[in-house]
This record gives structure tokens, sequence and C-alpha cells, in this order.
């Protein structure tokens, strides 16, 4: 079997996967709290409005969740504030809430966030990663206007290549 090449896409699609799988794996309750009373059974009229109704979660599968757990690990290869930037844009947030949060400018949190998605990939392939911060953003823009504009899907992104023409 070929080995996969990372491109920053391929970083970006698993970034967002991990964010779905984290987002439907099943709450937490504390232990030891619980309650020996019925539920209340409420008419039509009186439970209208009283909870906000809920879709049932799916939970996602083990190799998901590991999946999810890889990719926890890459964001340990980047600045806090570049981590944060890729976790919330992972997470569907619009750029105009993360450069609030973040406090920098749109086009200085986008190639922030650029900059980190190449690392990362650059990270998985095994390249040498340059040390100067000027040098990597200098690579990172480089390697992603030699991208296509097109998103795409987790499953291209865990294909090989060749399989996928």
């Amino acid at each position: 079997m070929a080995e996969t090449r990372w491109t920053p896409l391929m970083v970006e699609a698993r970034f967002e996967e991990a964010a779905s799988t984290l987002r439907r794996l099943p709450d937490t309750r504390v232990p030891g709290y619980f309650n020996t009373w019925p539920p209340i059974v409420r008419s039509v009229y009186e439970a209208f409005g009283w909870e906000r109704a809920r879709m049932p979660k799916i939970a996602p599968t083990p190799e998901a969740i590991g999946r999810m757990e890889e990719t926890f690990t890459w964001l340990a290869w980047l600045d806090p504030d570049d981590a944060r930037i890729v976790w919330m844009r992972a997470e569907g947030e619009r750029w105009k809430p993360i450069c609030w949060k973040v406090g920098l400018s749109r086009q200085h949190a986008w190639r922030r966030w650029v900059v980190a998605v190449c690392l990362i990939a650059m990270r998985l392939n095994g390249e040498r990663v340059p040390k100067r911060r000027w040098r990597l953003e200098a690579a990172a823009m480089e390697r992603r206007r030699a991208l296509p504009r097109q998103k795409i899907s987790m499953i291209d992104a865990v294909r090989p290549r060749a399989a996928r023409n």
C-alpha cells in the first residue's frame, strides 16, 4: 500500500472530522448524583415549549475516536494561539469571532492558520520544518498557492491520490 502524502487540505479535513466526532460524543455526567423520583408526565399543553427539543446523538465509531485523539496530539506541535485558531476554525467558527477572541486582524489570523496547517502537514510527511518563522510562512504560502481551491471530502482525504482518479 502506498504511503499517503499529507496535504494541508487533508489536515484541515481531519480537524473538521475530529470536531464533529467530539460533538457526537455522549455528555459527561457527574457520578453519585441521581434522582429517585419518577419522571413528571406532562400533558401536551404543559409540555409545549417547556424544554428545547433535542435530536439524539449518533455515537461515533471507535476508529473515528482514535483519529480524533491522534488529531489532538497534532495541536501540541503548534503555539497555543495557533492551536486555538486551528481548532476554532475546525469547529466551523467564522473568522470575525476568531479574530475577536485571538486579538488579531483577519488577514493575520488566516495567515497563522495556513502556516499552522502546513506545519502539521510537513511534520506528518517527515519533512524538515524551518526554524525561523518567516521561512516557515514563506514555505506555507508557497505550498498553499500550489493547492487547488476546491475542498475535498474526508473520504477523498484518506484515499490515496491514485485511487481517486
